[in-house]
């Protein structure tokens, strides 16, 4: 526990307190008439740095790039490979658990070790996992590295620890999966095929058992040759050769016959009975001929499944096989079932797909009951006791990429009636005609922590849809999903204005503000518009309102510094009607400059809203003399004010949308009005300006998500000149990027980019405002990720600025980057706190602009709200990121809102509607009004505290010198508060507040994509989330008591079942050879018969698991089965040296008999005189 004390007294305008050797930050606000009375300070900081730890919590979503899929049928669990070397393992909603290689190698293939709480994983760097299951956190027990040659297919039969390895030489190796180590016991490509071939048969593609005897082994080539290996004679039984390729084989059930699938589109059944020929080809999809000729080739096979049922036909399951004459056709999987052909189409192609199935026995009657099919961007399981043939309804959050993830926002501790006020709506509009079985994959335990309260997580999406996430209890699933592309008409074919702004995706959401108590929603649009929503429990038809806002700011033509006069700029901030007729001068066509007209046309026509959130008012910024509008960078909204503010790089605007007016439109520049701090160079003259798509960020946000490297066009800014009566600004604050481009498009809160139209006429005039002198700035190509070298940090997101790379040739403004509505002091006269909003900028500047609000219920509906800049000016280093309020006992003074209230619920005469503020003054806990506040300003390299109204510095902290920070948020947690920042070189910190004493430092997430640092957010209670891949969110947590609690709060992947019992089938079929024969692969594959396998061909490496894995397999059959064979070992032992005993006894008595009878046959004729 640390107490800081400070004492302010003597404060003046004309020289602050300068408390610590703080930089001052001064205000020109008029002399003060009444000074705050001066008091001592005193903030106890309860938060320590024990009470903080970072780690990652719970994935959720679609498994990116997925490659892999199996089954356990007995635990019910299902597992998913990825190629960066993910592990999804899922069971019942709620058991969800994510592991990772540390390789990154992409995973090959999956096998269970069925009920035994084990996972065998392949990689494609020819490494074999066994990951332990049997702890709530999978960990890799043994792992084995072939050197030698390359793994293609795995094996393992069931409740057998011997596993059948396929290598791309054709070789079969056989591992144990106890020891992980290599049997002696190998099966050469060259013995399985007959000496007479020629020719290599290819890679291993298949590895199955025969159903009927265990003992023998079937191996499928790529070339069409299929081996019966026979393991204990050690030779094949037969061969069989095709002519086309080989992708999968399947056994019947009784093992006598098998079917394989072909690169031709055909399936072929073969009879154990006669393997010259195929005793059925079949292709079925290909066109019969009519002259009784093949059938004409089709596309690959890719995977067969041949299941057998006791009361129908078997089942034929396939993937692929489809015509070459039908081009364009959707991915298929095909069911056949007696008769009957069924193709389903899928939306994405198929990964892979497993039929699930009743008995985990291959020599049993299979009961298919689905069939689990892995898409690349989906997963589905289709329902085969229905003959429709329905997907189940998945329970897992798979649709988080339906359209590509712009942003996101995370909410803890909400208010507890949201999510089910949600859910009943959401509810209404789920899609139907799923099967009304339960979810087969019902595996696992999980119970509801301790540690829960309601939590929601809102994407916004490129085709403009907004979805609403239940995420309490580290579960994620959707609650509500609002379309806001149907406030807009479609966009015609040809209709040039959204063609060149927006190549795809003009909907595109780019920032999302959300207010639980009142239920307003916010959303900027990549097109440059604001939507406002309102919640209702009741469906309403009404017509939207439509603001539409002229913000540009003109440049003239530029003088030479050296010139006296300096430029003058120009902004003007007008309201024009929604629509346009055709033809006017302000609609848009090819030949004609487009001038004042939206990116979107708003519908003008009632619309029928359904319950839930319902469109309101849309403010649109409007093209100016040919030239687009920028993007929003900066929004927020205040449902106790009722205003709404917004900006960008021309300048700020705010909005009444109780009254639907604009109460304020001004360029950066006019809002400092004399108090600008800064004298800035003029910019060079530009002969020409062309319409650039490249400089325009407002493409389509789907590209942001291509596997090609993500480019990032960085434009840097410095300030060269500082006034003499202002305080002095640090000059390389200005290093981090104030604009930041991913393939074409707009990635920074603080993007600049600037696009022309027609040449620019001169509009200097004595009336205009002057422009600001600025530096022109450069822009730079960057590439991600950068290499760990010194060389990457002149192309990594941690380039400082330099002059070398300025340009006069480029253009550049000072954007809003943060908005903030709160109660707070305008001027240092205040001695109340009033309705404020603070601005800041990209250059490092925070302005406060003094709002005057009726009330008044009915004045506010009538009388104008006063919106003008105070003239107070707050300077730091970087462009300003957040910023907090503190009452002056160091806690958090919350946002004033409006309790909700539904807009169209019927009207009571008893008991009218009236609006329910609820205000967090700061002064509210104090026992003394007007004593103050202190506000936390949080930028990209400094974080500061200053004391309100008196406008000083009582505390500095530079966060980083090498890098920037991308995210910052006051949170609180553990009933204090603190400073949450996330740091473009991948550093988590968390700073104390108001002291902002560095509390936790980690070097936790490496910033390798730009998707990162879009979507990393904080949430209250210590949680953060942000999007891991393009169909992934990954949520963490920081504080200590969640990482403790996070074991409990996790699901149990492993739950003991007993092994259902093999079917005792009856005696005469198990007389006639229909019982699977058995056999000791111990006796074949062990050490002792096999010998041990050449150490230069695999290298063992012992797994970290932990010591609650090494117990949890300890108590495993596996661990069983070893202690059994460590037991026979010592056994074999003693009885080995018994015996060597005993035959060294029986020697000794061999050569004690010998010699005595030699003894005796020498002494035989002599007398006894003779002795």
């Amino acid at each position: 526990m640390k107490k800081f004390r400070k004492v302010l007294d003597g404060l003046t305008t004309s020289s602050p307190v300068n408390i610590g050797g703080a930089p001052l930050c001064s205000s020109t606000a008029g002399t003060p008439t009444a000074a705050p009375t001066p008091r001592e300070i005193e903030v106890v900081e309860t938060l320590v740095s024990e009470n903080f730890q970072i780690c990652k919590t719970v994935r959720h979503g679609f498994p990116h790039q997925p490659t892999a899929l199996a089954f356990d049928p007995v635990q019910k669990i299902l597992a998913i490979g990825s190629r960066t070397g993910g592990v999804r393992i899922l069971g019942r909603p709620g058991v969800d658990c994510y592991c990772q290689h540390d390789s990154g190698a992409a995973v090959l293939q999956l096998q269970f070790l069925i009920n035994e709480g084990a996972l065998v994983t392949a990689c494609a760097d020819d490494t074999l996992h066994l990951w332990n299951l049997r702890q709530k956190r999978p960990a890799i027990l043994h792992s084995l590295k072939f050197n030698r040659e390359c793994i293609t297919f795995c094996h393992l039969p069931f409740q057998s620890k011997w596993l059948y390895v396929g290598t791309e030489r054709g070789n079969t190796h056989i591992v144990n999966i106890e020891s992980f180590v290599l049997s002696g016991y190998v099966i050469m490509w060259n013995k399985a095929i007959e000496l007479s071939t020629k020719t290599h048969p290819g890679p291993v593609v298949h590895l199955s058992d025969s159903p009927r005897d265990e003992g023998k082994l079937l191996i499928g080539f790529e070339s069409g040759t299929v081996v019966q290996w026979d393991l204990r004679a050690k030779k094949a039984d037969f061969r069989i050769y095709y002519d086309e390729a080989i992708h999968s084989v399947s056994w019947h059930h009784e093992g006598k016959q098998f079917m394989c699938s072909h690169s031709d589109g055909s399936l072929t059944t073969w009879s154990l009975r006669n393997t010259a020929k195929p005793f059925q080809v079949t292709f079925p999809h290909g066109k019969t001929q009519r002259d009784g000729r093949k059938p004409e080739s089709c596309k690959p096979i890719l995977k067969v499944d041949y299941k057998t049922t006791r009361n129908s036909e078997p089942f034929i399951i396939f993937s692929g096989g489809l015509s070459y004459d039908k081009a364009n056709r959707r991915p298929t999987l095909t069911i056949m079932h007696g008769k009957s052909i069924t193709a389903l189409e899928m939306d994405h192609p198929i990964v892979e797909f497993l039929t699930l199935c009743e008995t985990p026995y291959a020599n049993e009657v299979q009961e298919p009951y689905a069939v689990a099919v892995l898409l690349e961007k989906d997963f589905i399981v289709v329902d085969l006791t229905q003959s429709n043939y329905p997907i189940f309804e998945n329970p897992y959050p798979m649709d988080i990429h339906e359209s590509p993830v712009t942003c996101t926002a995370y909410f803890a501790d909400c208010p507890p009636e949201i999510i089910p006020v949600l859910y009943s709506i959401g509810a209404k509009h789920k899609k139907q005609g799923y099967s009304h079985k339960e979810w087969p994959v019902s595996g696992g335990t999980w119970t509801l922590g301790a540690q829960t309260y309601p939590e929601i997580i809102i994407t916004g999406h490129a085709d403009g849809s907004i979805k609403f996430w239940d995420a309490s209890a580290i579960t994620l699933q959707m609650l509500y999903k609002l379309k806001t592309s149907k406030v807009f008409e479609k966009p015609k074919v040809g209709d040039g204005r959204v063609a060149e702004l927006v190549e795809e995706d003009p909907f595109a959401v780019q920032m999302v503000s959300w207010c639980p108590q009142s239920r307003l929603l916010c959303v900027v649009g990549i097109s440059a518009h604001v939507i406002l929503y309102r919640f209702s429990r009741h469906d309403a038809t009404t017509e939207i309102t439509a603001l539409e806002v002229r913000l540009q700011c003109d440049v003239e033509e530029p003088i030479s510094p050296s010139e006296t006069d300096a430029n003058t700029g120009l902004l003007d901030a007008s309201l024009h009607s929604p629509q346009h007729p055709p033809g006017s001068p302000g609609s848009a066509t090819p030949d004609s400059v487009r001038d004042s007209i939206p990116c979107l046309r708003v519908k003008n026509r009632p619309i029928r809203m359904p319950p839930g959130y319902q469109a309101d008012l849309v403010v649109q910024l409007l093209w100016v003399d040919g030239e687009p509008p920028q993007q929003i960078t900066s929004l927020d909204i205040n449902s106790a004010y009722s205003l709404l503010a917004l900006g960008n790089c021309n300048g700020l605007v705010v909005v009444d949308y109780l009254q639907k007016n604009v109460l304020l439109c001004m360029s950066t520049l006019e809002l400092y009005g004399s108090n600008d701090p800064y004298q800035r160079l003029t910019r060079s003259p530009r002969k020409s300006r062309q319409f650039a798509a490249d400089n325009i960020c407002m493409r389509g946000l789907s590209n942001f998500y291509s596997d090609s490297k993500k480019r990032i066009r960085t434009s840097y800014q410095s300030l060269t000149e500082l006034t003499d009566n202002q305080v002095s600004l640090e000059l390389d604050r200005s290093r981090s990027p104030t604009s930041d481009h991913v393939n074409g498009h707009c990635t920074s809160p603080t993007s600049q980019p600037y696009g022309a139209g027609r040449p620019k006429l001169n509009r200097r005039g004595p009336s205009r405002p002057p422009f600001r002198k600025v530096q022109s700035a450069a822009c730079m190509e960057v590439s991600l990720p950068a290499p760990h070298t010194e060389e990457s940090r002149e192309n990594s997101f941690s380039r400082s600025r330099s002059s070398s790379v300025s340009s006069i040739d480029r253009e550049t403004k000072e954007a809003v980057t943060v908005l903030r509505f709160m109660e707070s002091y305008a001027h240092k006269v205040d001695a109340v706190p009033s309705a404020c909003l603070w601005v800041g900028t990209s250059l490092g500047v925070v302005l406060v602009i003094a709002l005057s609000i009726p009330t008044d219920e009915e004045e506010r509906l009538e009388e104008p709200v006063t919106v003008m800049p105070s003239g107070t000016v707050l300077t730091i280093k970087g462009s300003v990121l957040t910023f907090g309020s503190l009452d002056c006992n160091g806690s958090l003074v919350s946002i004033p809102y409006e309790v909700w209230r539904d807009p169209h619920a019927p009207e009571d005469p008893d008991c009218p509607r009236r609006r329910k503020l609820v205000n967090f003054s700061p002064s509210t806990s104090q026992d003394t009004p007007g004593e103050g506040h202190l506000a936390v300003v949080c930028s990209e390299k400094q974080a500061k505290v200053f004391f309100m109204p008196a406008q000083t510095c009582l505390y500095v902290h530079h966060i980083t010198e090498t890098s920037f920070v991308l995210r910052a948020d006051v949170v609180s947690v553990y009933n204090s508060v603190c400073l949450a920042c996330f740091c473009a070189n991948g550093h988590v910190m968390m700073l104390s507040l108001p002291s902002l004493r560095p509390l936790l430092d980690v070097n936790f997430l490496p910033l390798t994509d730009m998707r990162i640092a879009r979507t990393f957010c904080f949430a209250e209670g210590g949680q953060a989330l942000y999007l891991s891949s393009p169909t992934e969110i990954q949520r963490i947590a920081y504080s200590q008591d969640m990482c403790d609690s996070l074991q409990e709060m996790l699901g149990e992947l492993f739950t003991p079942v007993e092994t259902p019992e093999a079917q005792n089938k009856g005696f005469l079929k198990g007389f006639f050879g229909g019982n699977a024969q058995t056999f000791d692969r111990e006796e074949l594959f062990g050490e002792a018969a096999a010998g041990k396998a050449s150490r230069s061909l695999a290298q063992h490496i012992p797994g970290q698991g932990g010591l609650e894995g090494m117990k949890a397999a300890a108590g495993g059959v596996v661990g069983d089965l070893a202690r059994a064979r460590m037991a026979a070992e010592e056994r074999g032992q003693r009885l080995g040296e018994l015996e060597e005993r005993t035959a060294l006894m029986m020697s000794s008595a061999e050569m004690f008999s010998k010699h005595a009878h030699e003894l005796m046959l020498k002494c035989k004729d002599k007398k006894w005189y003779q002795f």
